[in-house]
């Protein structure tokens, strides 16, 4: 069935602090893509674009960030994606709105793409699509592209004051994204004073650096982190001199050549950078990709605390059952007997099964016995840290969930990594996979609804759900999303600690995700 389209030459064009920009509407959604936000020289820090005369279209997406090596489709059934045009710069945004009023005060929310701070983009995921969210909600949705990789984190601090802030740049572009939208969202009908982060992985990790960076205080009011914290990389100030020596050696350059850097072609850069990596990683060095604590970025909370601004943000915050179970899993789970999924268990816990598959059966009633063989701890385990520090530092407060839905693929498939996206969304009908009659739709009504109402209001509380209250007092009260949503009060502590302790699995390092992309490229952790 047909919609609504308009886009004429007088509507609808919206008035920016830099000059006039065009979009499209459909089915009452306003859209404009690709608005530049900022302009930068390579290594060095955002600044605010030129004015412009007359109209300009926003019609068509903006470049993303050049990644480290080529993406490559893979099980796309399971995270849907799209592949654009790269170049660096990337500083361009997108928006869904449901008005264009500048009095009407919508809540906003800016998403922040994952794929760790080396890769995706903000139109990776067919899901990241926001006019539905917009729509349902009626929320003003903004999606943003900045700097990532060597572009975005890579120290230089020590060759020149105009790279005193290179190891950060790519969180300051979305600092200048987040003060672009200050400035004015407030045309797109956009209430400035109501700014709601949301990521995912790699965008839920952005959301936690951004509260303890000092420049983005007060152009966002609550955080929306979805399986976001990670142990991949250090926390402590950078010391670029012996990643970069390295990379001026094997150019032939000197110290007081640094600027070459900025002209050499990217690719180029990515090559020299991947040869030297590995013997800087041998000596436990520096590698870059990862914002670094200085004057600006004062480090991620769970590691130094959080600032005083960042005690006074609401925070929703969650995990996926099984983040990593991309494989296929068991086939047809539920024609398995008990006995015959205690087999699978004992076969990798060995001795400590029995204890396992009981602590299983508590945190998760009803749910498969297989799914004990994909329960995530590398997300779930610094999640549940950071939730305690927010419960003993924060004024604000901190709402837990866990996304443990079951998907209809091979008789049965546990939630992975990015499979709660589309509920967010509100893009479910986008993701053919996400699509149960009778379930998606009424699960994807209360994931989105709980959603828009904390960005609204500040609390994820709806009538659809079970009361859901802030932890507090060493109280995790998890929401648990799944058929039937439920509230846990620390339901998964003990199964937690007996599988951290006989926990045998390879542990992901920063350096791994940059030398191997493939460990964390689609679809496994890179989003």
């Amino acid at each position: 069935m047909a919609g609504k389209f308009v886009c004429t030459n007088t509507e609808p064009i919206v008035e920016t602090k830099q000059g006039k920009l065009r979009g499209f509407c459909l089915n009452g959604i306003y859209t404009f893509h690709g608005v530049h936000y900022a302009e930068a020289d390579r290594f060095q820090m955002p600044h605010e674009v030129e004015p412009w005369e007359g109209v300009r279209d926003a019609h068509s997406y903006g470049y993303v960030c050049p990644l480290l090596q080529q993406d490559e489709p893979n099980m796309e059934l399971l995270v849907p994606h799209r592949y654009w045009l790269m170049d660096e710069h990337c500083q361009n945004l997108n928006i869904w709105t449901p008005s264009l009023d500048p009095k009407a005060k919508k809540p906003v929310m800016v998403w922040l793409h994952g794929g760790g701070f080396t890769a995706g983009s903000a139109i990776e995921q067919v899901a990241y699509e926001g006019d539905h969210l917009s729509q349902y909600g009626d929320v003003v949705v903004v999606s943003i592209n900045h700097r990532l990789n060597i572009l975005g984190y890579l120290d230089l601090s020590a060759y020149g004051e105009k790279y005193a802030n290179s190891a950060n740049a790519g969180n300051a572009d979305l600092v200048a994204a987040l003060q672009w939208i200050h400035e004015n969202i407030a045309s797109f009908g956009g209430d400035p004073e109501n700014v709601t982060l949301f990521g995912q992985s790699g965008g839920g990790e952005k959301v936690i650096c951004l509260m303890n960076t000092p420049a983005a205080d007060g152009l966002f009011q609550k955080g929306i982190i979805e399986s976001g914290v990670v142990d991949l990389g250090p926390d402590k100030k950078a010391d670029g001199r012996p990643l970069i020596n390295a990379m001026l050696k094997e150019l032939g350059l000197s110290a007081s050549e640094i600027d070459e850097l900025e002209r050499i072609p990217y690719a180029k850069l990515v090559e020299i950078y991947k040869k030297v990596l590995p013997e800087i990683i041998k000596e436990g060095g520096y590698i870059g990709c990862w914002p670094a604590p200085n004057d600006w970025y004062m480090g991620n909370p769970r590691h130094v605390g959080f600032t005083e601004h960042a005690k006074t943000i609401p925070v929703l915050i969650g995990t996926v059952l099984g983040e990593f179970c991309f494989e296929p899993g068991i086939k047809d789970k539920y024609t398995l007997s008990e006995e015959e999924q205690m087999e699978l268990i004992v076969e990798k816990y060995g001795e400590e099964a029995e204890e396992l598959a009981a602590q299983f059966k508590e945190a998760y009633p009803g749910k498969n016995l297989s799914d004990l063989l994909y329960v995530d701890l590398f997300f779930r385990v610094p999640t549940k840290q950071l939730i305690k520090k927010r419960m003993e530092q924060a004024e604000a407060p901190t709402f837990s969930y866990l996304f443990a839905y079951d998907f209809p693929i091979d008789g049965g498939k546990v939630a992975w990594h990015c499979s709660e996206i589309p509920f967010v969304f509100h893009n479910t009908d986008r993701t053919a996979l996400f699509n149960v009659p009778g379930e998606t739709d009424r699960l994807q009504e209360r994931i989105c609804s709980a959603f828009v109402h904390f960005a609204r209001y500040g609390n994820p509380e709806i009538a659809s759900l079970p009361k859901w209250p802030a932890c507090e007092n060493s109280d995790e009260a998890t929401m648990i999303f799944d058929v039937e949503c439920n509230l846990r009060h620390n339901h998964d502590e003990l199964l937690l600690k007996s599988l951290q302790s006989c926990d045998n699995s390879e542990k992901m390092t920063l350096a791994d995700t940059i030398i191997d992309q493939k460990k964390t490229d689609a679809p496994v952790i890179r989003h």
